[in-house]
């Protein structure tokens, strides 16, 4: 008898494993899926579609997707208790609405260089609130492989070269905005890992783009601005196909994928796993802008990788 029970205690640790370890790989993919929204996101700009209306249509496609699938899942709603909805509404309010206004409006103002680092702050927003709500133990020597994660990604952006002239060339308006957006993004991470023990993670995604939408639609009201979409036919369906790709590849796709690896990854760890976006987004330039990868992005793609590779493995190890 102890030997058989031996055998399934090993063979129920094999498959916790297998799903710890499967489940951070999917919050690896879901956020390098994100590494297409700049590029979208750029070319609404210059059709010159404000940062909050890009968001709001945004939303409202991914809404009439999402909507039946809340349907379907409306009895999880029922007995949330107040840290649930508050949960909910950071992220929706929070990281879906605000945060990705900040970011739009990031991309327009000042260096982007300092826009992208500062992006890579999310992991230190993240494992702070992780350890304040959610009380998790981080796995050994968690600090120093946050430092390698944050100087891949360091390498990714800037190279082998110290990028500001200044101290003042750093505190700029799309600086700021993208700071506020890393704060709320890190965040969601552990709001989302919070609701995806309560919930299933497809009603969660569905949670966080419907319960934006008033928010969304009062923003815009209130700010006033006109609509300006292309009156000829072929540009307006340029447009149109762009904003469903963005609405649907890095935003409805991507949370669906990244809810489902959270499910079974904790937020500090998944946190680390979200650094596979500047990875996206430097082999987006090189295919689409036809910017060459350097020997020091190689350098921080080897790096980043490493450590998501060694926490996958420390993760499943410690399930």
């Amino acid at each position: 008898m102890e030997n058989v029970s031996s055998k399934f205690k090993l063979s129920s640790t094999g498959k916790q494993a297998d799903r710890s370890r499967t489940g951070f790989w999917l919050v690896v993919l879901g956020a390098a899926l994100w590494g297409a929204d700049p590029l979208f996101r750029i070319i609404l700009l210059r059709e010159h579609i404000t940062p909050t209306q890009i968001v709001l249509l945004e939303h409202i496609i991914i809404a009439l997707f999402v909507a039946p699938v809340l349907w379907k899942h409306r009895s999880e709603i029922k007995g949330l208790k107040l840290r649930h909805i508050g949960a909910l509404l950071f992220l929706s309010w929070g990281g879906s609405a605000i945060a990705t206004i900040l970011f739009t409006l990031g991309l327009t103002h000042g260096d982007l260089n300092a826009v992208l680092l500062l992006q890579k702050l999310q992991p230190i927003f993240a494992i702070l609130m992780a350890r304040m709500l959610l009380k998790e133990q981080l796995p050994k020597q968690f600090g120093w492989m946050l430092m390698v994660a944050l100087a891949g990604t360091y390498l990714l952006t800037f190279g082998f070269t110290f990028p500001f002239g200044h101290v003042n060339d750093f505190v700029k308006v799309g600086s700021l905005l993208s700071l506020a957006a890393a704060a709320l993004w890190g965040g969601s991470t552990v709001m989302g890992r919070l609701m995806v023990g309560k919930m299933e993670y497809a009603t969660v995604t569905s949670l966080r783009f419907i319960l934006a939408l008033p928010l969304l639609i009062g923003i815009t009201i209130n700010q006033g601005d006109p609509w300006q979409f292309p009156t000829a036919a072929g540009p307006l369906a340029a447009v149109s196909i762009n904003l469903l790709g963005q609405a649907l590849l890095p935003g409805l796709l991507s949370l669906l994928v990244y809810y489902k690896g959270l499910t079974t990854t904790k937020a500090s760890v998944a946190t680390l796993a979200e650094l596979s976006f500047p990875m996206v987004g430097v082999l987006m330039n090189w295919l689409i802008a036809g910017e060459v990868v350097t020997i020091a992005q190689l350098c921080g793609f080897m790096l980043i990788w490493s450590v998501l590779f060694i926490i996958s493995r420390r993760s499943a190890d410690a399930s």
